[in-house]
């Protein structure tokens, strides 16, 4: 694991933490049984294979 050599500063490591952000999953369109629904990309080939309830919200 790596070692810092200095102490940071409480406005350093603040500033750094707080650019992490987490991204919001791209959803892909989805058509089943006629219907059209947005999944996120990993679940595209169970949603077509019906093994995902869509209906359910």
């Amino acid at each position: 694991m790596a070692v810092p050599k200095r102490r940071m500063s409480r406005a350093n490591t603040r500033s750094r933490r707080a650019q992490w952000k987490a991204t919001a999953t791209g959803l892909v369109g989805v058509t089943v049984a006629g219907q059209q629904h947005k999944v996120p990309r990993r679940l595209l080939k169970a949603a077509r294979l019906g093994l995902i309830d869509l209906d359910r919200r």
